[in-house]
């Protein structure tokens, strides 16, 4: 088979003009291509010579989603610093604020970075039969890398699909770079917590130029360089020096994304966008359009609030009176799914997810039980759950050496930037597609799944 790469380190290369003429070679150049470290630390996928095909009217939407999530983000922020001020209900920020530190809230609080807003946004969107199923919204995601390479190779290795690549092949990593001003440098600061994720960005870092470079975030001294952030803020109590960070932040001494608002990383604002007390707020902040959107796009959500309701009260939808009542649910009514709000080491990669449709009856009440008792330090997030629609598209097959069409169901992982000069400038740098098997009900990166970028197509997109 021809490779038109060399096998690298987590550098840049380019390619050779030779072109590979089958799937098998494409397949064999990917492989070829994988920088020496990996992209994710003991991570593997299956390989396709194809990205995955949207319809010109899906790439449409997606293009349009980021103002929205950005205008969404804009206005979670505004509501949580108005009811922290009192000019909207308490119990908005104090569910926001439950189990963070006392320092982490001050920091979020400070009134220099009251407008700060994170500058990357990943939804995680299920394609459904009626069009996306967003169920989680992510500042400080991974992939940025994997996306940004994968994109560059399926353009290298076959020209006339890398065309129609979304973003364009060098999407990410012009939409990263657009993230902090560089003048001065440029530190992706990574704890040992996020170490899995080190490979692309080293890799995304060599791409971008010597100005840019990965620091681990345990005794990183901070200077005049901005700072890209990829830890969760749960992770603080082990890099006690990051506090001077942000202060050095809120004193315009440096530029660090995203800023350190703990609030604004929980999935608890799919309740909260729901809540009927809330609707003028949100109707009023995103405008009609996009309210109205949203309201298609986010699942309804509920928050695990285990306080008694009043006699004659029921849950929204739920028609229930105490969230306990959900363990006697029967299978057929357990399309539901338990997760974890934020500000946790469960909180991501899946970990806290329980889909009730999934489990048995005990295996059920007990997520539900361990989700009640959690909300004074760690509030769950209950959501209904949407069901993806089945696709097919082709893989490698490595025992047997030859292509396989496989039938799964995809979560699509859309990256967009937010510019750090006029922040208001949104580019979609790269959607990545996880193809997932069709018996699975989590849609995440897992070894039999496909990994791909993708493209816009006319004749069999999505």
């Amino acid at each position: 088979m021809y490779s038109p790469f060399a096998v690298s380190d987590n550098t840049h290369h380019p390619i050779n003009s030779a072109l590979p003429d089958t799937d098998a070679d494409r397949v064999e150049a990917l492989h070829a291509a994988m920088p020496t470290n990996g992209m994710f630390a003991e991570k593997s996928w299956r390989w396709s010579p194809k990205p995955f095909p949207l319809a010109p009217a899906t790439v449409r939407q997606l293009e349009a989603l980021g103002n929205r999530l950005w205008r969404f983000q804009r206005a979670a922020n505004g509501i949580y610093h108005r009811s922290r001020k009192g000019t909207l209900p308490e119990w908005i920020a104090e569910t926001l604020d439950r189990g963070k530190p006392e320092q982490l809230l001050e920091i979020a609080n400070h009134p220099a970075l009251r407008e700060a807003l994170p500058r990357v946004i990943r939804p995680d969107l299920i394609l459904t039969e009626n069009g996306f199923a967003m169920t989680e919204l992510d500042s400080v995601p991974g992939g940025i890398g994997l996306t940004a390479w994968l994109g560059e190779s399926y353009a290298a290795i076959d020209p006339q699909r890398g065309a129609n690549l979304v973003g364009g092949a060098d999407g990410m990593v012009e939409g990263f770079r657009s993230l902090l001003p560089s003048d001065k440098g440029v530190d992706i600061v990574i704890s040992d917590e996020a170490r899995d994720y080190r490979p692309e960005m080293e890799w995304l870092a060599g791409r971008l130029g010597e100005a840019w470079r990965v620091s681990a975030a345990e005794g990183y001294q901070a200077s005049d360089r901005s700072i890209y952030r990829f830890f969760e803020l749960f992770d603080l109590p082990n890099l006690p020096g990051a506090f001077e960070w942000a202060a050095a932040q809120a004193k315009e001494k440096l530029d660090l994304n995203a800023p350190f608002k703990p609030f604004l990383e929980e999935k608890a604002w799919s309740a909260l966008f729901w809540m009927r007390p809330l609707q003028a707020i949100w109707r009023r902040e995103l405008r009609d359009s996009h309210w109205q959107y949203l309201r298609d796009l986010i699942p309804y959500s509920w928050l695990i609030n285990p306080e008694p309701l009043p006699a004659h009260a029921v849950i929204p939808r739920l028609e229930i009176q105490d969230f306990a009542e959900l363990k006697h649910f029967s299978q057929t009514e357990r399309d539901l799914v338990l997760k974890i709000s934020g500000f946790s080491e469960l909180a991501w990669g899946s970990r806290s997810v329980s889909i009730g449709s999934d489990q048995s009856q005990a295996e059920w009440a007990d997520a539900v039980d361990d989700a009640m008792a959690s909300w004074d330090r760690a509030p769950y997030v209950l959501q209904t759950f949407h069901k993806g629609r089945l696709v097919e598209h082709p893989f490698w097959n490595e025992e047997r050496g030859e292509m396989e069409m496989m039938e799964g169901r995809v979560r699509l992982c859309p990256y967009y930037f937010v510019d750090a000069v006029t922040e208001k400038k949104i580019r979609l740098g790269g959607v990545l597609a996880t193809i997932c098997p069709a018996d699975k009900k989590i849609l995440h990166g897992m070894s039999d799944a496909i990994l791909v970028p993708c493209a816009v197509s006319e004749e069999d997109g999505y």
